[in-house]
């Protein structure tokens, strides 16, 4: 019985004692929470010499954007605003040397590669006495890259904006959350986003290419199309959410009903398939100029 008193007034003790002690470090600690960080931009360009037809891959930062975009040139640009934060002057130099991007050019492959705390091999190989305190600061990279726009991308991102346009080509898109906007031309792509709002537009009347599949798992998709669009749409909502559909000359195909949650769709004289698909949200149908 007295074994049981004396254990729990020792218990008692302790409890006052932890209670006492983050009384007292609980000022030191919001003082060092509201320490502001402080912030550091940097810029790199790179160009190369690159032929139509060849591959661009794309790993973003886990934060940041992309804008990537086609023209009559035979090269790739590429421009970087690394943005590192950190509580002093000596960290953001440190944290400024790691966060960054690789660049592996070789024939007819160009891979642009993301690169910071976040990633353990690399830091393993660069900074491996890198402290410890400063792997888990804010930092992001936007990207501005000018390719040919007969080309091939791969484009990886995690909390990436994307603004895609006048590229035409074999695309692949993977970002697990954006607000992106697609201007296409035509190719064959395959995009698929993880959350966020998605804004495509198709301003030409016949699409240059085998077809188009667009996915979003949550959020909003808006499909801008050109009038007269010559094109089979398919466009899906496939749990929560709805179609809203204001482009009028959509017609049924194969023998099919438009519903708020599916639309197999033809539009002039058909052609390539147009595949839009929304898991958890709303897809627009516009007419571009509406």
């Amino acid at each position: 019985m007295k074994q049981n008193l004396k254990f729990k007034k020792i218990s008692v003790f302790l409890c006052l004692s932890v209670i006492s002690v983050f009384l007292f470090l609980s000022p030191v600690l919001a003082q060092n929470a509201a320490v502001p960080l402080l912030k550091r931009t940097t810029y790199k360009t790179e160009k190369f010499d690159f032929g139509a037809g060849g591959t661009v891959s794309i790993v973003g930062a886990p934060a940041g954007a992309i804008t990537v975009e086609g023209w009559q040139k035979n090269e790739v640009e590429i421009t970087a605003e690394v943005e590192v934060q950190g509580t002093s002057e000596s960290d953001l130099a440190l944290l400024s040397q790691v966060n960054t991007f690789t660049i592996d050019d070789s024939f007819g492959h160009i891979r642009i590669n993301s690169v910071g705390t976040y990633d353990k091999s690399y830091m393993m190989r660069v900074a491996k006495k890198f402290p410890k305190n400063l792997l888990n600061m804010p930092f992001k990279i936007q990207y501005h890259i000018k390719v040919p726009v007969y080309c091939d991308l791969e484009i990886d991102g995690g909390r990436s904006d994307l603004t895609l346009s006048n590229v035409e080509g074999a695309i692949q898109i993977k970002i697990l959350e954006s607000n992106a906007k697609l201007n296409l031309i035509g190719g064959t792509i395959a995009a698929t986003f993880g959350g966020g709002s998605v804004d495509v537009t198709i301003p030409a009347r016949s699409w240059r290419g085998r077809n188009l599949d667009v996915q979003l798992a949550k959020g909003n998709m808006n499909v801008n199309l050109a009038q007269n669009l010559n094109a089979n749409i398919d466009a899906s909502v496939l749990r929560t959410g709805q179609i809203e559909n204001s482009y009028t000359l959509l017609k049924p195909r194969e023998r099919t009903k438009f519903t708020d949650k599916l639309m197999t769709a033809k539009s002039g004289s058909g052609g390539a398939t147009l595949s839009f698909t929304v898991g958890d949200g709303v897809l627009k149908l516009i007419p571009i100029g509406k």
